[in-house]
């Protein structure tokens, strides 16, 4: 049951010593109602944020939240150009903890939603190459999570496992993502400080004296560490119109070398949502969520069915963008544990594959149609000069290599390989 604004308001007032509540109205953003909140006005005008946890996972997310808070510090501040909730107590609540923190005036916009052009899509590309470029300290003087490509890589590869092992992944996905996670121009990139993964109601907007959306501040910073860049930005594929102007802005305000896989990278921990979500149901055991992701993929497979990942090294954009943000988002309630290996025999494989002559690490018997463009390299006929082209009489290469010895166009000296 959800906690009455009264007792949240009370809290405030216990969190916060010689605060004087003055008003209180509820605060919602619409979301899986995780956590109760309200905004509480003081008697010197300030507005704090209180929240209660409604379940486990919430209060783990919120102690998380305290401590990446607790380590922005002033000169952190500084350097960020826009606000972060400043913590300012918690107090034992109803047989959890509830949290104060300030509230950061402004207006959030659903990514759908987000325009190209100026405005909000360069403010936030612009936002997330800040939060990027903080120092590296800030996470390891906090004692927070710091994983190099090599550890980011490899959490990848042990969602593959699980998720493959269920047997509810298309295998166009699963070949899809093992060839990603093999290719090495992937995987070269620089850690750096990020969020953990924002999405667009992450980031808080107002207006400029122009009437110009300026990104005002960033919420969500329970999965401050170091890790790969792209987590932060996968999102953005659900931003159809947005995702090339907010792209392009990050990389014109980034202060590191450029890094001509991240747009992939990105796209690849988006589509990797589902295969969390699909892992997710499997060890907390709800058929429910397992089916929900399953038909996530499933669709999810059709709208990549044209399309090659690994083809969108250093491009714009793909007709991914377009399916991922067709299907929308996973719930917010998936958790991101670093240990993402299956916990569960609550499932056998062989019963919930989809086709039983089938397993995600087989080859598809007839490869799909890309819509790739690459260039096309004439390459010398193995053939004979003297034998047509569609000659259907077997090659006799020791033929060959004689007559292109006395021809001369053969060194004696080359190798041939058996």
């Amino acid at each position: 049951m959800p906690r009455s604004l009264l007792t949240l308001a009370a809290a405030a007032t216990a969190a916060v010593p010689g605060a004087e509540v003055t008003g209180v109205r509820a605060l919602t953003a619409g979301g899986a109602g995780r956590f109760d909140a309200a905004v509480a006005t003081l008697s010197d005008g300030r507005e704090l944020v209180v929240r209660a946890p409604v379940d486990e996972a919430a209060e783990r997310e919120i102690a998380a939240e305290i401590v990446a808070l607790r380590a922005l510090t002033s000169g952190v501040r500084e350097l960020l150009g826009f606000d972060a909730p400043e913590y300012h107590g918690a107090v034992p609540f109803d047989g959890t903890t509830a949290v104060v923190t300030g509230f950061v005036r402004g207006y959030q916009v659903e990514a759908a939603q987000i325009p190209g052009g100026r405005g909000i899509a360069p403010s936030i590309g612009q936002a997330m190459a800040v939060l990027h470029a903080l120092p590296g300290s800030v996470v390891r003087s906090a004692g927070l999570p710091v994983r190099t490509a090599e550890q980011s890589r490899a959490d990848i590869e042990r969602v593959l496992d699980a998720a493959g092992a269920s047997g509810r992944v298309p295998v166009r996905l699963m070949v899809r993502w093992r060839e990603a996670v093999e290719d090495d121009r992937l995987w070269s990139f620089e850690s750096s400080v990020c969020l953990g993964g924002t999405q667009a109601t992450s980031f808080v907007l107002s207006d400029d004296v122009a009437g110009v959306p300026r990104v005002a501040g960033v919420l969500d910073w329970h999965g401050l560490s170091i890790d790969d860049p792209a987590v932060d930005l996968r999102w953005v594929a659900s931003a159809p119109d947005a995702a090339d102007d907010i792209h392009e802005a990050y990389a014109a305000a980034a202060h590191r070398a450029p890094d001509g896989a991240l747009r992939v990278r990105a796209r690849l921990h988006a589509e990797l949502e589902f295969a969390r979500w699909l892992v997710h149901g499997l060890e907390a055991h709800r058929p429910d969520v397992v089916d929900d992701a399953a038909g996530m993929l499933e669709s999810l497979s059709e709208g990549v069915r044209e399309d090659r990942l690994l083809a969108g090294l250093g491009a714009a954009t793909s007709d991914v963008d377009d399916a991922l943000a067709a299907i929308g988002r996973v719930p917010q309630t998936a958790p991101t544990p670093v240990d993402t290996s299956m916990h569960t025999d609550a499932y056998d494989p062989a019963q919930l594959t989809l086709d039983g002559e089938t397993a995600w690490n087989t080859d598809p018997a007839e490869p799909a149609p890309t819509t790739d463009t690459v260039p096309v390299v004439d390459l010398p006929s193995a053939q004979p000069a003297d034998r047509p082209a569609d000659a259907t009489v077997p090659f006799d290469m020791e033929a060959f290599i004689a007559e292109e010895r006395a021809a001369g166009r053969l060194a004696e000296g080359a190798q041939r390989a058996d």
